[in-house]
């Protein structure tokens, strides 16, 4: 076998995703190299998921650890990281318990089959769940059913029923779309919108939700897979409001990279999943179980919900003072290390543009500029996203 050329290409990988023509060898803290050499400031964390940079020196040797001892060895048995992590997250976020997965969808999924099952146990024979516009969940068949994104959804019918759709923060809109309907069982959620367009429920929003779950009996399921995880300045997005779910899908930031998901339960739904009801081959192994308690006990350590805090609005705040007000620029939003830039027209390019300047960004909803980086990034670095960043937006706004 010879060995494969240092390209940016991929033939024989299936054609899923429109990639930059870059390849990536390897990375430091927020810094990131291609097979070339050339170096980049990374502001988008594998998409919100290297939660302490690249090869993080307390982290790298816990999981060396762990790979010489056990990485797999299947649910038949009690994993003991598992129950140190599921203590670790039960504690942060008050709720009850936890199952673990591998990624966000599956996170999402089994929350959709905790919502229906609680409706079954309630003699709801057609379990219904609201759900969002512009939300996005996942992309097997349920979690794309409950996404609300039309051109992803297209060629995939027939979709899964029993969802109803709303707008965010509009809780007339939610009570009026639900309005004498006995089968409504849930509503999910997330507390920021990642892939729609870094689009926040306002904090009246999500106290007046919680409200109206309490009173009609419903569970109240916030996938925090995105912006959860210390991203905003707490643990958990929806804690800005001062809020408990019922139900918490989490992935992304939780490994640090290393592929993990989570339900994380309330009392409401905590018993509701039996043995046989639910399960996984590779949810919960040693070494997803290791990443997340190691990643927990990282960001305490350095004291990286209060540095989240402060560098994204430090960032969000050159970005405001520099384009508020600019014509073609709509909005500034997010939280913390979680920040959306929308202008008035696709903006895809700047990805590419971005790149070739030595920044990953991504751009989604077409318009929206997302910045979420590394929860380790400091001020000098946050300085220099800006710095490369503000020029090209002026630029591309000047065409």
């Amino acid at each position: 076998m010879t060995a494969a050329p240092l390209t940016a290409a991929s033939p024989h990988v299936m054609n899923t995703y429109g990639r930059l023509p870059i390849a990536m060898s390897h990375g430091r803290g927020c810094r990131l190299w291609d097979v070339h050499g050339k170096e980049y400031l990374d502001a988008l964390a594998g998409i919100a998921v290297n939660t302490l940079g690249h090869a993080h020196p307390k982290l790298v040797p816990a999981l060396q650890d762990q790979v010489g001892k056990m990485m797999h060895c299947s649910n038949y048995y009690h994993v003991p990281d598992q129950e140190k992590l599921a203590s670790l997250l039960v504690e942060r976020s008050g709720l009850s318990n936890v199952f673990f997965c591998n990624s966000g969808l599956e996170a999402n999924e089994a929350a959709l089959k905790l919502a229906r099952k609680y409706g079954h146990d309630k003699g709801i024979e057609r379990p219904q769940i609201v759900v969002y516009e512009k939300a996005f969940h996942g992309r097997s068949i349920a979690t794309l059913s409950a996404t609300g994104n039309p051109k992803i959804q297209a060629g995939f019918g027939p979709l899964v029923e029993g969802f109803i759709r709303v707008p965010l923060n509009d809780i007339e809109a939610l009570k009026k779309a639900t309005a004498g309907n006995p089968n409504v069982v849930a509503v999910f959620f997330e507390t920021i919108q990642g892939e729609g367009g870094v689009n926040p429920a306002r904090i009246e929003y999500l106290q007046q939700l919680r409200a109206l779950c309490d009173q009609q009996d419903w569970l109240m399921m916030i996938d925090e897979v995105q912006c959860g995880m210390g991203r905003t300045g707490k643990w958990f997005a929806h804690q800005w409001a001062g809020i408990q779910p019922d139900v918490m899908p989490l992935a992304k930031g939780l490994g640090s990279g290393v592929p993990i998901g989570a339900v994380v339960a309330g009392p409401k739904a905590a018993g509701i999943f039996a043995p046989g009801n639910h399960g996984t081959t590779f949810g919960g192994n040693p070494l997803a179980m290791r990443a997340g308690v190691e990643t927990i006990r990282i960001i305490e350590e350095e004291g990286l919900l209060e540095n989240a805090a402060r560098v994204g609005a430090q960032l969000r705040g050159a970005f405001e003072k520099a384009l508020l007000g600019k014509p073609g620029v709509k909005d500034i939003r997010g939280q913390g290390l979680m920040i959306g830039i929308e202008l008035d027209k696709p903006c895809g390019v700047l990805a590419q543009r971005a790149a070739e300047a030595g920044l990953l960004i991504s751009v989604t909803a077409d318009t929206v500029i997302r910045i979420v980086p590394p929860l380790i990034m400091n001020s000098a670095e946050a300085d220099e996203v800006a710095a490369i960043l503000l020029p090209l937006i002026e630029t591309f706004l000047a065409e």
